[in-house]
């Protein structure tokens, strides 16, 4: 989990309030979750009824919020007001609403928690209220995770569920998926509906909730590729070929583009460890794994060669230079290159 935003719920969950939270950033995930726990958990609920005001920035102009801002609570300690979507408040970008949030944001209502959901980028740092937000709120920037922070977030949040996967399907799950942590997190839900408390996720769970063979997929093509297993190699490209509608051959070469680069990128700096590998490739520990593999059977000329027939099958699938070939034989002739 992110750190600003681990502490940040320790804090709420010992009650330690602020009056502004401002919550910002590319990586959305964070910013649900911090205010829905406060949404959830700040009042009681007898106390939500009268206290507790939800609204959206769109339809909510700064003066509005702030009069919801400056209410006092009824029969309560305190209010709570959230914003969502407050990158879209009709005034946020104009000098009288930034003047007037400013002006709240250094005199605050002690008994009001204002929740300000930034979502998708941050305030403009070049404007004043930019360049002081964090100063007088309880501000946090959420960034998109790398993709070596990944492995260790889905871990987490399936052990926060009473449950683990297996290593494999985590390494399958997040290169599916990707750092969409939303998505994630969606896809570890979806698996875990109808498991025992306590009982695994196996690698077959995660290929099945992704829609991919167990045996005819882009990283078992990968790992023949590695392994220069000609014809593991050629029977999943064959696979491929015949079911290009279900899987796009423009993101398999994409795919094995991006794997290439990579193994460049690692060739450039023979002599490292796994776990330097995975700093330098930016990376997941798992997949650090096959890079050693792939350093010890590809010579940097071949992965180089490689790297260009794969822009060059890129090409071909666009139509660019394709002649006759539709686009499994395009692949077939790709594969049999990549190893010979």
């Amino acid at each position: 989990m992110d750190a600003s935003a681990k502490k940040l719920l320790t804090e709420l969950k010992n009650k330690k309030y602020s009056p502004v939270y401002l919550l910002q950033g590319e990586e959305t995930y964070y910013i649900d979750l911090i205010s829905n726990y406060i949404e959830a958990n700040t009042l009681s609920e007898s106390e939500k009824g009268f206290n507790q005001v939800v609204i959206y920035g769109k339809e909510s102009p700064v003066n509005v919020i702030l009069n919801h801002a400056k209410r006092f609570p009824m029969m309560a300690e305190r209010q709570v007001v959230i914003v969502r979507e407050a990158q879209e408040i009709p005034d946020l970008a104009k000098e009288m609403g930034q003047k007037l949030l400013l002006d709240y944001f250094s005199r605050p209502v002690p008994s009001t928690i204002l929740v300000l959901c930034h979502k998708y980028k941050t305030l403009d740092k070049r404007k004043e209220l930019g360049k002081k937000a964090d100063q007088l709120t309880n501000s946090s920037t959420f960034k998109k995770p790398y993709e070596t922070q990944l492995p260790e977030f889905v871990a987490e949040y399936i052990k926060s569920k009473g449950s683990v996967m297996e290593d494999d399907g985590i390494a399958i799950l997040c290169e599916s998926v990707g750092n969409d942590l939303n998505r994630l997190t969606n896809e570890v839900d979806k698996m875990l509906t109808g498991k025992s408390e306590g009982q695994p996720v196996t690698a077959d769970d995660v290929m099945a909730q992704v829609g991919m063979s167990r045996e005819y997929n882009i990283f078992e093509l990968q790992k023949a590729l590695i392994a220069q297993d000609t014809f593991k190699t050629f029977q999943i490209a064959e696979y491929f070929a015949a079911n290009t509608r279900k899987n796009p051959l423009i993101m398999l070469v994409a795919f094995l583009f991006s794997f290439y680069s990579k193994l460049l990128l690692a060739a450039g700096n023979s002599g490292s460890s796994e776990k330097e590998l995975v700093s330098i490739l930016k990376i997941s520990p798992f997949a650090a794994r096959d890079y050693m593999n792939a350093l010890r059977k590809y010579s940097l000329p071949k992965i180089i060669e490689n790297i260009s027939l794969l822009k060059e099958a890129d090409l071909k699938l666009k139509g660019v230079n394709s002649g006759s070939e539709d686009e499994g034989q395009i692949l077939k002739e790709l594969v049999m290159r990549l190893i010979h």
